[in-house]
């Protein structure tokens, strides 16, 4: 999820939904310990909880990393052994890390012995020739042992020369009963279900096997799909919030964030899907892309779009209405 769950879109995230776990984007060692760690680790406090995703290989960084986020009042560090993509392979972390389960186990080890925060992996069930069920229950055993006790597994194996990331995402087949394997043969661990899970249908016929399901692309692109959580998992008594409430409720956080010096286009971009699945879900992108491109614009062209929207909808009301 790089570049997609940035604290924006985490906070708008905890808008829809009060108890969901957010991740942060994946954020590489190098980048923490020769960049700008303030603003990398820079969240909301209402985003508790929230985990930050590190990629790195070297327990020394990795511990140096893990200390950084755990000052920041981060919730859990989570290390990426899943991400495929050849900028993460060069930087020798990521998926290829699953060939190497022992410099895998010395990196949780030295995230632990820093941190006094949960250490969990996100892994892959296996990457390109190295796919048996025996050496994913080796990575496991070697990396528990380590002191991981919660391991997300996205349910694809991972081809490393020849598929792009995006094809790494559809093409692998979803092994679903893999990582129900997992949990079976692993009970004392905790086991999370990633990987084309679209529906909270879904969500909970995978809950029935494994003891949690991280969603991705569909919580980015469709984020109102996080509002029936609370009370669907969590028996959150309080009502869900409306995708207009939501709304108006970030326009607040973008205005805060204009005066403090953010840029519009990130405050906006997580809005997008805001509306999918509904009518007038087209009209509300095209008048937020389109309003992106003028100078000056500002928080009014949401409000502009909502109010669009709203009319679209109070039209279409009088017509049913009076039909």
């Amino acid at each position: 999820m790089m570049d997609w769950t940035d604290r924006h879109y985490r906070y708008l995230a905890r808008l829809i939904s009060s108890r969901v776990l957010l991740y942060t984007e994946m954020i590489t060692t190098g980048a923490l310990l020769h960049g700008m760690p303030e603003r990398l680790l820079r969240y909301d406090p209402a985003e508790h909880p929230v985990a930050v995703q590190l990629g790195g290989s070297e327990p020394g960084d990795l511990a140096r990393c893990a200390r950084l986020a755990a000052a920041a009042g981060f919730d859990e560090i989570n290390l990426n052994v899943g991400c495929p993509s050849n900028r993460v392979q060069s930087g020798r972390f990521g998926a290829c890390l699953m060939a190497e389960p022992e410099r895998v186990a010395d990196c949780v080890a030295a995230m632990g012995d820093a941190v006094d925060l949960p250490v969990t992996v996100k892994t892959r069930i296996g990457i390109d020739y190295r796919d048996s069920y025996e050496a994913l229950a080796g990575f496991i055993t070697r990396v528990a042992d380590a002191g991981c006790s919660t391991f997300v597994v996205h349910g694809r194996k991972a081809w490393l020369h020849g598929l792009s990331p995006k094809q790494n995402r559809e093409i692998p087949p979803l092994r679903y009963d893999v990582v129900y394997r997992l949990k079976t043969d692993f009970p004392m661990l905790e086991i999370v279900l990633n990987g084309g899970v679209r529906s909270l249908e879904d969500a909970a016929a995978h809950l029935q096997r494994v003891d949690g399901v991280m969603i991705g692309r569909e919580a980015y692109h469709n984020p109102y799909f996080l509002a029936a959580v609370d009370q669907r998992f969590y028996h959150d008594c309080r009502p869900m919030p409306g995708r207009m409430e939501v709304v108006e409720r970030y326009l607040l956080y973008v205005r805060r964030e204009l005066a403090a010096g953010t840029a519009l286009r990130p405050l906006v971009h997580p809005l997008l899907g805001m509306f999918q699945g509904v009518p007038g879900a087209r009209v509300w992108r095209r008048r937020l892309s389109a309003g992106l491109q003028r100078p000056g614009a500002g928080a009014e062209l949401i409000l502009d779009a909502a109010l669009e929207l709203s009319v679209r909808d109070e039209i279409a009301c009088s017509a049913v209405a009076s039909g």
